[in-house]
C-alpha cells in the first residue's frame, strides 16, 4: 500500500479522535481502548465510518480478561480505520439490544452488527472487524476505506470497486455534477451486487478522491475490477447494469483462463510496482498494428508467467513511457521489487520473452536502467547502489561480472543494485571514469573509491553504508545537486592529506547520527577549488546550507557538541546568514529574489539594525525572499554603497536599494514584499547601472535627474511603470536613476531622458517620454534594436520574440570566451548589412544553455530560421561569401505555400515547439511522393492560417521510429502526441 494511503488513514483517525473530546484525543498509552460516554459514542458513530464498541460492566472479572485480550488488537484496528472504544452504560447497551456482558458491537455507517464469536479470540475479533463479511448489508454495496480495500484485494480473487463521492464531498461545488452521477450509478449497480456476490465477485464502494487520482481514474464515478490483484478499469456506461454485470462475468472468466493481458493506467501501474514483487509491463501504442500483433503473441505466455508468479500488464500512455525513459514502443520492462529491467530482444518471439522473464526471476543480475528510471529510483529508494559503466569497455564487463555475485546479498540487506550505461548521466555526478560505483542513501550520493573487482570489499562497504553512519565524500557536481535539492545540508570542506582535517573529521563523525536524526544530511568534500567558489580560504571549514542559503561555522570544529548545537540552532531558528562575496555572487545568480544587508560587523548600531531585521527573516523566507548579510566593504563599493548598513533587493540579478529607515522592520518587510509582488522600475546608482550595462544586452534607463515626489519627472516614472512588464517580456531590463555622473559620460546633459543601452551602446529616445505606448513601440521596434554594421547580441527572450515576429532570421550561436567564435564573428560582421538589405535579421547569442535549448550539438553554429523552421549551416563559417549565398538560397527557396524541408534532428525540436504540427514523410526514390507533395502544397497556406505548421522530411529513420513502414505517410502531432493519417 502506498505510504500516502497510510498517512491519510492515520490522519483521518487522529482527526476523528480529536473532535470527540479532550479525554478521547489524549492517550498516555497507544494500545489502550478508550472509555467514552453515551454522548461521545453518539458523536463518534455520527462522524466515523467504522466504530467497534466493547460493552462491559464494573466489577466483572470476565470483562477485565476480555479487555486485556482486545487491547492487543487496538493498534491493528486503528490501522484499518476502525475506532475502538469501550462503554460502561447498561441503559445505553440495552437500547442496542445488549443484555449480557461483556459484548462487542461493530458500527458500520451508523448500523450496529453484534459479534457472536469468542471474545477471547483476538484474531477472530480482528477478522470480524476488518473482513468484508462483517460489512455486508443486504442489497447494498459495502463502503470501505483504503486500508480495508487493500486487505480485501489481498484476500479475495475477484473484487469490483466503485470509486464515488459521498455526501460530504457532494457539498463541494466542484463535485456537484459528479455527485449526481455517482448517486445514479450507485442506484443502478446496487441491482447487480447480489449477482456479483453469487458469482464470487466482492462488490464494494469507496470515497477516496486522492486514491482515485493516484490511479488516474479521471472524473468519478469509476469502476475498477481487481482480478487476482491486477486492476482493470471499466470504460463503458455505468448506468447500464446489465452491461456492467456482463463485463464483470467476462473478466472473471477471462481471469479463470488467464489469457488476456490487462490494460492499466499510470496510477494503477505505480500501485502495482509498489505492491508486487514480480511484474512485467508492456508499454505499447494501441494505434500501432505491430504493437497489437505483439500483444496477441504475448498473451500465449500469460498462463506460464502466472504459474511462475509473474504478473503481466500492458499500458498505452506516453506520459508513463516518458517517466521510465521509454522512447520506442512496444517495450517490455520487468520490475522485481520495484527495480526495472528492460528487455532488448525480439518481442515477436514469445518463447524467447518467456525464457528471459523466467531468467530474470531466478538469476542474480544487476539490472540495466534508463536515466529517467535512475532519477525515479534515487528519489524513492532509501538504499540504492548504482554502477555507472560502459558496456563496450572490457574493464566494465569484468566489474559487472564480479558484482553480479553480490546482488543477492545486497538485496537481503535492503540495498537495490542497478547499473546504467550513460556517460552524460555519469558526468552530472562528476564521474569522469567508468566503471564507478555510487551508493545513494535517501537521495544522497557516496562514491566508492576502492577496488571494484574485489566483490567482498564492495559488499562490506555497501553494508557498512547501510549499518553505519559516517560523513561521506561527494564530488563538486554532487554537492551542487545536494545544495539544490536538500533543505538541511552540512558540508565539511576538508583536505584528506591534512592532519588537522583528519582530526576534525574524526570528531564530527561522532555527531553524524544525531544530524541524520534531525534531518540534516552531512557530507564532506576534498576539493579546494570548490571551496574557493564559496570564498573559503581556510580548510577545514563547515558550511550549513538551508534551502540553498549558506551559513559558515566560525567556532572550534574540534568541539563536536558545540558544532551539533550550532547546527540544531539553525534547523530550529531562522537567522540572516553571513555570506562571503563569492557566496553572494552565487546566490544573486541562482535566486530570483534575494535581500542582502551590507553592514559593518564592528559597528554596534549596525548590530542593532540587524537585531531588528532578524524579526522579519521568517516572513521573508515564507514569502520566497531569502535574506543574507555581508560585511565586505569592497563588495559594497562595487554597488556604489558608501554608507553602512544598506539593504539591497535583487530580482533576477537586478539590484534595488532601500532608502527608508532600516530600524523599522515592518516598513522594510512591506517594501521587500512590494518589490516581489509588484512590477516596479528599480532605482539604481551609477555603480550598479554601470555593472548592468556591462552585463546585459538590453538595458532601458530613465535618467530622471534630481526628482521629488509629485514633480513632473515623478509622474513620468509612474507612466513608465505601466510598460515595465512588457519590456521584461522582451528581454529588456528597465531601471531608473537620479544620479547624473554616468549620464554625463554618455553625453546626456538634460533631464529627464530615456535611453536604451544595446550591448553597452546608448540610443536616446527623442519623443514624448510621458507617452508610455509610444515609448514601448520605440523600444521594441527593429530600427531601435538594430546596431548599424554590427550583429546584435540578444538574450533568449529577445531571440524568441524575433523568431515570433520575423520570417527570416540568421542566428549565430557561440560561447563568449571562445577565441574561434570571435574570429568567425569578425568575418560575419561583413555580411550583416547585406543580410539586412535582403530582409534577413542577423543576431548572435551566447546565453548559457542556449545550444541545448535549440538542440545544437556543438558550438559555434549558424542556424537560419525560416518561419521558425531551423536549418543548420554545414559549411565553413569563416567563408562569408559562401554563407551569404546559402542564406539567400534558403530565403528564396519559394513562396510561403511551399512545405518546409527539415531533417530528423530538427523535427524533434519542432514537435516540442509547436502545439500543432503536420509532417509529410517521403522517400526520394518514391515515384508517387512528388505527386502527392504537389497536392499537399495547395493546402499549406490553409493549415498555416489555422495555426498548424506543415513540414516534410525524407528521414527514413525517424519514420521507422514512429512505426511507419510504408512511405509516403502523413503524421499529425498535437502537444507532441503523434497520429498517423490512414486515408488516401
Amino acid at each position: 500500500m502506498h505510504l500516502s494511503l497510510v498517512t491519510r488513514t492515520v490522519t483521518a483517525i487522529c482527526l476523528a479522535l480529536l473532535v470527540i473530546t479532550p479525554t478521547l484525543a489524549v492517550s498516555t498509552k497507544a494500545d489502550v481502548i478508550e472509555d467514552i460516554t453515551a454522548t461521545q459514542l453518539e458523536n463518534l458513530v455520527e462522524e466515523s465510518d467504522y466504530v467497534a464498541v466493547y460493552w462491559y460492566k464494573r466489577s466483572c472479572k470476565d470483562c477485565d480478561k476480555v479487555l486485556a485480550e482486545l487491547e492487543n488488537i487496538d493498534d491493528d484496528t486503528d490501522r484499518f480505520g476502525v475506532q475502538f472504544v469501550k462503554v460502561v452504560d447498561k441503559k445505553l447497551a440495552k437500547s442496542y439490544g445488549i443484555k449480557t456482558f461483556p459484548a462487542l458491537s461493530f458500527f458500520r455507517n451508523k448500523e450496529p452488527i453484534h459479534y457472536e464469536g469468542d471474545l477471547m479470540d483476538e484474531g477472530g475479533v480482528l477478522e470480524f472487524l476488518t473482513s468484508l463479511e462483517a460489512m455486508e448489508l443486504p442489497d447494498q454495496i459495502e463502503d470501505v476505506n483504503a486500508k480495508i480495500l487493500d486487505k480485501i484485494v489481498e484476500e479475495q480473487e475477484f473484487v469490483a470497486v466503485l470509486f464515488c463521492y459521498d455526501g460530504n464531498e457532494c457539498e463541494r461545488e466542484e463535485h456537484k455534477t459528479e455527485c449526481r452521477k455517482c448517486m445514479k450509478a450507485l442506484q443502478e449497480l446496487e441491482n447487480v451486487d447480489d449477482d456479483a456476490d453469487q458469482l464470487g465477485i466482492a462488490f464494494v464502494k469507496i470515497n477516496d478522491p486522492d486514491l482515485a487520482d493516484e490511479y488516474s481514474l479521471g472524473s468519478l464515478p469509476a469502476l475498477v475490477y481487481y482480478r487476482r490483484r491486477i486492476p482493470v478499469v471499466y470504460d463503458g456506461d455505468l448506468m447500464n447494469e446489465d452491461k456492467v454485470l456482463e463485463w464483470l462475468v467476462e473478466n472473471k472468466n477471462t481471469g479463470d483462463d488467464d489469457d488476456v493481458i490487462d490494460d492499466v493506467t499510470l496510477g494503477l501501474l505505480n500501485s502495482l510496482i509498489d505492491s508486487l514483487d514480480h511484474l512485467a509491463v508492456i508499454f505499447y501504442d494501441r494505434d500501432e498494428t505491430d504493437d497489437t500483433l505483439i500483444l496477441t503473441e504475448l498473451e500465449n505466455i500469460d498462463d506460464d508467467l502466472d504459474s511462475q508468479g509473474i504478473h503481466i500488464v500492458k499500458i498505452a500512455d506516453d506520459v508513463a513511457a516518458r517517466e521510465y525513459g521509454i522512447e520506442d514502443t512496444p517495450c517490455l520492462v520487468y520490475f522485481e521489487k520495484e527495480i526495472p529491467s528492460l528487455y532488448d530482444g525480439n518481442l515477436h518471439n514469445e518463447e524467447e520473452v518467456l525464457a528471459w522473464l523466467v531468467e530474470q526471476l531466478h538469476s542474480d543480475e544487476i539490472e540495466d536502467i534508463t536515466d529517467e528510471m535512475l532519477d525515479k529510483l534515487i528519489k524513492e529508494s532509501h538504499h540504492l547502489a548504482v554502477l555507472f559503466y560502459d558496456e563496450d569497455e572490457q574493464e566494465s564487463q569484468h566489474v559487472v561480472a564480479e558484482l553480479e555475485n553480490i546482488d543477492d546479498e545486497c538485496d537481503n540487506k535492503g540495498v537495490a543494485f542497478v547499473k546504467i550505461d550513460n556517460d552524460d548521466e555519469a558526468k552530472e555526478y562528476g564521474i569522469d571514469h567508468r566503471p564507478t560505483l555510487v551508493y545513494f542513501e535517501k537521495g544522497t550520493p557516496y562514491v566508492y573509491s576502492g577496488n571494484l573487482l574485489a566483490e567482498d570489499e564492495v559488499l562490506d562497504w555497501l553494508v557498512h553504508q547501510v549499518e553505519e553512519d559516517e560523513i561521506e565524500d561527494v564530488t563538486d557536481e554532487m554537492l551542487d545537486r545536494l545544495i539544490d535539492r536538500t533543505e538541511h545540508l552540512a558540508v565539511l570542506f576538508y583536505d584528506k592529506d591534512s592532519r588537522r582535517s583528519r582530526k576534525v573529521l574524526s570528531e564530527l563523525e561522532n555527531i553524524d547520527d544525531e544530524c541524520d536524526g534531525r534531518g540534516i544530511f552531512f557530507v564532506k568534500i576534498d576539493n579546494y577549488e570548490e571551496a574557493k567558489e564559496y570564498g573559503i580560504d581556510n580548510i577545514p571549514t563547515l558550511v550549513y546550507f538551508e534551502s540553498e542559503i549558506p551559513y559558515i561555522f566560525e567556532g572550534d570544529l574540534m568541539k563536536e557538541e558545540e558544532v551539533l548545537s550550532w547546527l540544531f540552532h539553525h534547523v530550529d531558528h531562522e537567522e540572516i546568514a553571513d555570506v562571503t562575496d563569492e557566496m553572494l555572487d552565487k546566490l544573486i545568480a541562482n535566486e530570483p529574489h534575494l535581500a542582502v544587508l551590507f553592514y559593518d560587523k564592528k559597528d554596534e548600531e549596525d548590530h542593532e539594525v540587524l537585531s531588528e531585521l532578524e524579526n522579519i527573516d521568517d516572513d521573508c523566507e515564507q514569502a520566497g525572499v531569502p535574506f543574507v548579510k555581508i560585511y565586505d566593504a569592497a563588495e559594497a563599493k562595487e554597488y556604489g554603497i558608501d554608507e553602512l548598513p544598506t539593504l539591497v533587493y535583487f530580482e533576477n540579478r537586478i539590484p534595488s536599494l532601500y532608502e527608508g529607515d532600516l530600524s523599522n522592520e515592518q516598513e522594510v518587510l512591506a517594501w521587500l514584499l512590494q518589490q516581489k509582488t509588484s512590477d516596479t522600475i528599480e532605482e539604481v546608482n551609477d555603480e550598479i547601472l554601470d555593472d548592468l550595462i556591462a552585463n546585459f544586452e538590453y538595458v532601458v534607463v530613465y535618467f530622471s535627474g534630481s526628482c521629488e515626489e509629485g514633480q513632473k519627472c515623478d509622474k513620468i516614472l509612474d507612466e513608465l511603470e505601466n510598460i515595465d512588464d512588457d519590456t521584461d517580456d522582451h528581454g529588456m531590463h528597465f531601471v531608473t536613476t537620479e544620479e547624473t555622473g554616468l549620464a554625463h559620460e554618455h553625453g546626456i546633459k538634460s533631464f529627464p531622458t530615456l535611453a536604451l543601452f544595446r550591448n553597452g551602446e546608448p540610443v536616446i529616445y527623442k519623443g514624448d517620454i510621458g507617452n508610455e505606448d509610444a515609448v514601448l513601440k520605440w523600444l521594441t521596434s527593429d530600427e531601435t534594436l538594430q546596431i548599424p554594421n554590427q550583429i546584435e547580441e540578444v538574450n533568449q527572450r529577445m531571440l524568441e520574440r524575433i523568431l515570433n515576429t520575423s520570417a527570416n532570421v540568421a542566428v549565430f550561436f557561440y560561447e563568449e570566451e571562445d577565441v574561434k567564435s570571435r574570429a568567425i564573428l569578425t568575418e560575419l560582421e561583413h555580411i550583416d548589412d547585406d543580410c539586412d538589405d535582403i530582409g534577413i535579421d542577423f543576431v548572435k547569442i551566447s546565453d548559457e544553455g542556449i545550444a541545448q535549448e535549440y538542440d545544437i550539438v556543438s558550438l559555434p553554429a549558424l542556424v537560419y530560421f525560416r518561419s521558425k523552421f531551423p536549418q543548420i549551416y554545414e559549411g565553413d563559417l569563416k567563408d562569408e561569401e559562401a554563407l551569404l549565398e546559402w542564406l539567400i538560397d534558403n530565403k528564396d527557396v519559394g513562396p510561403a505555400s511551399i512545405i518546409e524541408e527539415v531533417d530528423g534532428k530538427m523535427l524533434q525540436n519542432l514537435v516540442d515547439t509547436f502545439e500543432y504540427l503536420v509532417v509529410y514523410f517521403y522517400d526520394d526514390n518514391c515515384p508517387s511522393c512528388e505527386t502527392i507533395l504537389a497536392e499537399l502544397e495547395t493546402i499549406d497556406d490553409e493549415t498555416d492560417e489555422v495555426g498548424i505548421q506543415f513540414v516534410k522530411t525524407n528521414d527514413v529513420d525517424v519514420a521507422e521510429d514512429l512505426g511507419i513502414s510504408h512511405l509516403p505517410a502523413l503524421v499529425y502531432f498535437e502537444g507532441g502526441v503523434p497520429s498517423i493519417y490512414d486515408g488516401t
